[in-house]
């Protein structure tokens, strides 16, 4: 059963770690440890993927800066509370990392897939050069009782598609992670620069209860 539900949530990216590690929590003795990947998208631009790492998969006191990596794993989120409200928070929970020398241009370097259920009403809109798009939430099922909130952004006949979804739909999407800087209004006269992750939905299909997972 556990096997089936890791399943539900598959993440493969390839990239640069940019940052050094910084301690995020100890779960029975063993300390899991936070450090950015940059992820090259097809054009000049990049991602910065946060990386969720068991000090038992690397050593934590080593610089990997420059290093190039694959990662397998899943896309997993958490409530932090701030400023007297939650605020989801999103990185790659680690299961392998492998050490590259090369990323090549053609690599699918940024791959999720998820299997999951609407969990807030869809948000459509246009943009104002007449663009699709369509704000989901996607609640994908982990052990133990436990769920991964995940946002995922739709465009044009996806965005459509999705737009007719109900809450409680179940649905499998294929997609990429990216990251957006944004600006946070913290008073009248401060702004905060932050970094929203998403999933970028490539496909979209609906799936019902007795369906077998599509697997990508």
């Amino acid at each position: 059963m556990t096997d089936k539900i890791m399943e539900n949530n598959q993440v493969v990216i390839m990239g640069t770690i940019v940052s050094e590690f910084k301690y995020s929590h100890e779960i029975f003795g063993e300390g899991f440890y936070m450090v950015d990947v940059e992820v090259q998208r097809l054009s000049d631009s990049c991602d910065i993927i946060p990386l969720m790492v068991s000090e038992r998969l690397l050593d934590m006191e080593q610089d990997y800066r420059g290093e190039k990596v694959m990662v397998t794993g899943q896309f997993r989120s958490y409530n932090r509370h701030e400023e007297k409200k939650n605020r989801l928070i999103l990185s790659v929970f680690a299961r392998e990392v492998e050490f590259v020398d090369e990323i090549e241009e053609s690599a699918k370097s940024n791959q999720i897939y998820l299997d999951g259920f609407i969990c807030k009403e869809p948000i459509y809109r246009k943009t104002p050069l007449g663009r699709e798009i369509a704000d989901l939430l996607i609640a994908v099922n982990r052990p133990y009782g436990k769920s991964d909130y995940i946002p995922c952004i739709c465009w044009g006949r996806n965005a459509r598609f999705a737009n007719s979804f109900e809450v409680g739909t179940r649905c499998a999407i294929w997609g990429r992670i990216q990251s957006r800087e944004y600006m946070k209004k913290i008073s009248e006269e401060e702004n905060e620069r932050r970094v929203a992750y998403e999933v970028s939905v490539n496909k979209l299909e609906l799936l019902d209860e007795e369906a077998q997972m599509y697997i990508s």
